[in-house]
Order: structure tokens, then sequence, then C-alpha cells
């Protein structure tokens, strides 16, 4: 904690021992040490982080801009100045952000926003390199420009949401509203005539003329309820049960929250076919409950649970075994070619490859080659272009977001606030790993898209409310009132 953090004035502190004598009711024996207790109010401080933060801001809007220049530079030659202005929108709303942070969240942190910012810019600007070569066919697509529009949308959900919720603290008055939004979004997509058919995942659905995936708000949801829900029963899911092999496991009447979640995890997995999310919503709880708990054993419990039903559904159902086929077998020739093969994970692989150590250049590569380049495999587009050391550079801002959020579970002095924090930021650290590794062949590919920089609505409007939410956090940590026993 930096040192004008740290001011603090103490109310209600006995000076000298004589004073706590004075102060001690009649009738009272104190022996040995004397227990105080003290309530620490922290000075309202000048916006020094929002001072940190505006020229870290300025250099991701710089980033950005500069991202998409030199992309139109190498891709056309030219500069076309009607995404420039558009783009552009998006970051004076990240400023008007700002400035809503220096009126209502002085003391959020003044690292969360530029990084979220620099990754979404980056995002922007490879969709549109990678829209290009289509603008001379007959189905031209504009997946870039809908992007910036998606973006300048959750900016603005971003900014109400920081403006609408005052004190975090209330959302756990809420959580049974949460879990009950939660399931109703994980069903939307098999409900009939409103989830989209037709893909090998069932998690979209359409409302007129938009398509949008619940499940990417069901996460938040989730978050939130498990956070209040756990502050509740952590007692009675860490200290009853009996030992095994050094470890205190949970008693047969406290399964039923991990079997619930685990049922629900099995749904997406066979109904909707999303091994992806499925791996999201069971990793949230476990890492969430062993937060709570302390516990190793809910971690082991549940990775059984886990591991064994993946083998089911790899052995039941197809779409699961193609994908591990896939991840194994990648370069055989009936795998290669098959439908749903290994066709776009050799590409993938091929292009981080081309790009060596430091890439071909924004607009030099060609990362529409491989099949979902801008939603799916945006990473391999991004490492053709960028190289190892854009990778490693990228990966670097995802690991200092995440820290960011983690490091509310370290200074946080209510326990809601922290287990909301730990579970915000951990849905950013799955999906960062869960799409490297698939990229990358560590473990099998799933359906899960990379956090700001993947093409998708849905994505980019739940991560930005996420940045919200700990951006709150971050600043209530700070402000709130501390009760100090020594």
């Amino acid at each position: 904690m930096p040192a004008a953090d740290d001011a603090t004035e103490a109310i209600g502190r006995p000076s000298t021992p004589a004073a706590a004598s004075a102060s001690t009711p009649a009738g009272t024996n104190l022996t040995g040490s004397t227990l105080t207790q003290t309530i620490t109010i922290r000075p309202r401080q000048p916006a020094r982080l929002r001072n940190i933060e505006l020229p870290l801001l300025i250099v991701a809007c710089g980033i950005s801009a500069g991202a998409m220049l030199l992309v139109q530079l190498g891709a056309l030659g030219e500069i076309r100045s009607d995404v420039l202005w558009s783009g552009g929108l998006v970051l004076l709303l990240a400023l008007v952000l700002h400035v809503v942070l220096r009126v209502v969240a002085r003391d959020a942190d003044p690292f969360v926003l530029p990084i979220a910012l620099t990754l979404n810019g980056l995002g922007i600007a490879e969709i549109y390199r990678i829209d290009i070569p289509s603008w001379s066919g007959s189905n031209p697509t504009h997946a870039g420009e809908r992007q910036i529009l998606w973006t300048t949308a959750a900016l603005v959900v971003a900014i109400i949401a920081i403006i609408a919720i005052k004190n975090y603290r209330i959302l756990a008055r809420y959580r049974y509203i949460a879990m009950f939004v939660s399931i109703v979004f994980l069903l939307l997509p098999l409900v009939p005539g409103l989830g989209r058919r037709g893909l090998a995942a069932r998690v979209w659905i359409d409302v007129g003329p938009l398509s949008f995936q619940p499940g990417e708000i069901a996460k938040i949801t989730l978050a939130i309820f498990f956070a209040g829900y756990l502050v509740q029963a952590r007692d009675s899911l860490s200290l009853m049960g009996p030992k095994i092999l050094g470890m205190r496991f949970p008693r047969p009447r406290d399964l039923g929250p991990i079997l619930i979640i685990w049922g629900m995890a099995m749904v997406v997995l066979v109904f909707e076919k999303d091994l992806g999310t499925s791996l999201l919503y069971f990793g949230l709880f476990l890492v969430m409950i062993y937060v709570a708990t302390g516990k190793a054993s809910w971690v082991v419990l549940g990775m059984v649970l886990f591991v064994g039903g993946a083998i089911a559904a790899a052995l039941t159902q197809e779409y699961v075994h193609d994908r591990f086929e896939a991840w194994l077998n990648p370069l055989s020739n009936s795998v290669y070619g098959a439908p749903g093969g290994s066709y776009q994970l050799v590409t993938g692989l091929f292009g981080l490859a081309n790009g060596g150590l430091i890439g071909t250049g924004f607009g030099q590569g060609s990362p529409g080659t491989t099949p979902l380049a801008q939603s799916d495999y945006i990473i391999a587009s991004l490492g053709e272009e960028l190289g190892l050391a854009g990778l490693i550079a990228i990966l670097g801002l995802y690991i200092l977001l995440v820290s960011r959020g983690f490091r509310i579970g370290f200074v946080g002095t209510d326990d809601f606030g922290r287990l909301l924090g730990v579970g915000l930021s951990f849905i950013i650290a799955l999906q960062v790993f869960v799409v490297m590794g698939g990229v990358t062949r560590v473990i099998p590919l799933t359906g899960l898209t990379m956090p700001f920089l993947a093409a998708g609505g849905s994505s980019l409007l739940s991560n930005w409310i996420i940045v919200a939410l700990i951006l709150r956090l971050s600043d209530g940590i700070r402000t709130g009132p501390r009760a100090v026993v020594g």
C-alpha cells in the first residue's frame, strides 16, 4: 500500500494503560495484554490514482489508434478516415469513463481500465485487418465495424454500472435472484424457437435481428451468487466432515451445492454441446469454494466429478470425442480432412510458426486462412502478425489485469468482496488459459473466446461489466472504514 493510502485516524484507542483502565467498566478484570478494538477511517485523498490512470489511458489510446493505422498501411497502403472516426468514439468513451471514475470512484484501481482498453483496441485492429480481403468479394464482412459498435455499447453499460452500483456489498442481497437469472440464461438456448440451431454448440439465441450468448452474462451472475452463498455457508463446508488422507472431506448433506453446479455443467456439456462454458462454470465454483473454505478436498472432489463427466461425454457424445481426437492426432490424414477435424488447429499452428519471434507485421500476414480467425482463433491471428514477442506482451497485460483483481482477495476486509473479486478475475484467467491452451495444443479446443480480443458482442459486454465491477470493488476496499483489532 502506498504511504498516502495508509494515513488513518484512530478513534477510541486508549492512549495509555491508565486511560484504558479508566475507560473500563467497573467489575471488569483485565489480565495480560489488553484487547482493544479501533476503527480506522481513511481521510479523503486527492485523486492521486486517477492522475496515475490518465497518462496510462492516453498511452492505451495511442496503442489502439496506432494499431489501426498500421493495419491500414500494411493491408491497404492508405489510411481511411471513416473507421478512425468511429474508433475515436471508443477512445472518447474510455476518457468519459475515466472522468466518471474521478467523480464516483476516485480510489478505483488505476491499471484496469488502460489494460482493458489496450486489449480491446488490439482486437478491433486485428478483426478489421482480417475483414479486408473480403471487401473485394461478393459477400463482404464488416466484423471490425460491428466490433467497434459493440465496444461502444459495452463502454456505455460499464459507465452505467459504475454509477448505479454505489456499494458493491448490496449485490450480496440479491444472490438468489442472481442464481435464478443464471439458471434462466443457462436454459435459454434450449428453448425451441429462441435458441439458434445448426451450430456445433447451442449457446446462441436470436432476438429479432440480434444474436446473443446468454451464458456470457450467466458467468457474472453465477460469480455473484457463489460469493453470496459461500459467505453464509463456508463454516459448515469447511469445518465439518471426516478426514481422509489428511484432508477433511465434506459431509454427504453438504455435497448438495457441488452436485447442483456439477449437474448444471453437465447440462451445458451434453445438451448445449459446449465444453468450454461447462468447464468455466464448474472451475469458477471450485476456485471460489476453495478460497472460501481453504480446503483442497473440495478441489479434489470437484476434479474427480468433472473429469469423470468429461470422459463419459467423450465416450458417448460424438462432438466431444472429435475434439479429443483432433487434439491427440492433429496430423492424421483422416482427422485433418474430417468435418470438425483438426484443420483449424493445424492451420492456426502454422500461422503461429509463420509469425516467428517478431511477427510479419500488422496487415502483412495471412490470418484469414484459419477458420474463425476473428473469434476462436484471434490469438493465432495476432501471433502471426505480432510474433512471439507480441503474444508475450499480450499475456503480460492479461496477467497484470488478473493480478489486480486477485489483489482484492488479499487486501479486502469483507468476505463477499474478496470472493467476488477472486471469482471475476478467475473468469478472465481461465478463459485466457483455455483459449491459449487450445490454440497451442496444450489442451483440447473449446468454445471459449479470448476476453476483449475476440469478435463478439456478448463477450465484450460481459467483460466490460467485469471491469466495472472490479473497479467498484477496488474503490470500495480503499475507501471503506476498517475495523482493526490490536
